[in-house]
């Protein structure tokens, strides 16, 4: 019999539901519980994407780093046997210290391919992203709740014999927190797939921090162009709190997208956000300045030498080093995260650009999967 003895969180009153804080309300094999840090340097020479996930009815837990830096991406990945401790969030040499929630986190990563220990600290109040929901058929496949955080971060990372000092200045922090069920390699695949298949899938995601403001656009819209996800949200820092010293969130309505894509691909070499807020419509610049597909390294999907959940053993590590001037399959069906530089109404701010399109997008003028830009 499994031992199912109380946890330390079970000490406190924060439950749910009447379960212990080792398990969660649902059956769903896809539950997930997890986080992502991007730490941007302003000019585009580097990008550090870190980010770790707890599978609770998959008893797994596992992180990564990837370093973006000219044409190379450095990347270490670790997954273990999920514990008891919840509240600590480390696998193999990757961790994430809480020093204050909501407040200050440290990133600190220890092996010999990419080292890092940079602290990030909020600028900003955390935003509630919109609930997101998606079904194939009548198949409930994601259900999950976020939250989006910009601040500044300091530091050091070091890889390939390259050190970069991470500078508040010079350097940008956003996160994403998420938790619920989203599918994990073995979910989509097979007959329902097979009678439900995607015609086409775009996708928009942009943390931006600005000296005195924060913005956030998500989009995301099927083959013809349906919006399912819609966000534009200003966020001011006094108060670090909803309400910021009395100025709410402001709403910028319904943002719409232009984007200029590299002749022959999908890959945005530039942007242009329409912020559709009656009162004073605005246009949000974007640039790009380095990029890292989620599929290599990251583990998301479709990559296909690691993804998300699944298990590798106890204790396993591994390590590795793309050369991104090579051609990468599968990094064209997959999302991508574009450090960006970013220009509204005057001012330059810094983020993430995250974007994937895949299929049919009608307003994009793409056909199927395997069209690109001209």
């Amino acid at each position: 019999m499994a031992d199912d003895r109380p946890v330390p969180l079970d000490e406190y009153p924060v439950h749910q539901v009447p379960l212990s804080m080792k398990h969660v309300a649902t059956g769903d094999r896809n539950a997930y519980d997890r986080c992502i840090f991007h730490v941007l340097d302003h000019e585009g020479r580097a990008l550090l994407i870190v980010g770790l996930g707890v599978y609770p009815n998959l008893g797994v837990i596992d992180a990564y780093a990837t370093l973006r830096t000219g044409d190379a991406l450095h990347a270490v990945r670790a997954s273990d046997a999920l514990g008891e401790d919840r509240m600590r969030l480390a696998v193999g040499p990757l961790r994430i210290e809480v020093e204050e929630p909501l407040r200050r986190l440290r990133l600190v990563g220890d092996d010999d391919l990419l080292s890092y220990d940079v602290t990030w600290t909020a600028g900003f109040p955390a935003l509630w992203e919109p609930h997101h929901l998606q079904r194939r058929g009548d198949r409930l496949t994601l259900e999950g709740r976020r939250f989006v955080q910009a601040g500044g971060v300091e530091g050091v990372i070091r890889a390939a014999g390259e050190e970069f000092r991470v500078t508040a200045g010079g350097w940008t922090g956003t996160r994403d927190r998420s938790w619920g069920v989203r599918p994990i390699p073995g979910e989509e695949a097979g007959r329902l797939a097979e009678e439900h298949p995607t015609e086409g899938f775009h996708w928009l995601w942009c943390p931006v921090r600005f000296e005195d403001r924060f913005l956030m656009v998500i989009v995301q819209e099927d083959a013809d162009g349906y919006r399912t996800l819609n966000d534009a949200t200003l966020v001011h820092p006094s108060g670090m709190s909803h309400t910021t010293g009395g100025r709410r969130d402001r709403q910028l309505g319904w943002p719409v997208p232009e984007i200029t894509y590299r002749p022959g691909t999908r890959h945005p070499e530039r942007a242009l956000i329409h912020l559709g807020d009656l009162r004073k419509p605005q246009e949000l610049e974007v640039e790009i300045l380095t990029s890292s597909p989620l599929a290599i390294g990251a583990g998301y999907p479709p990559a296909d030498d690691w993804q998300h959940g699944t298990w590798r053993g106890r204790g396993w590590t591994d390590r590795r080093t793309y050369d991104l001037t090579q051609p990468h399959a599968l990094a064209a069906y997959g999302v991508t995260d574009h450090a960006a530089r970013f220009r509204l109404d005057g001012r330059t701010g810094h983020g993430i650009f995250e974007h994937g399109s895949f299929g049919r997008h009608d307003p994009s003028g793409f056909t199927d999967f395997t069209s690109v830009a001209p």
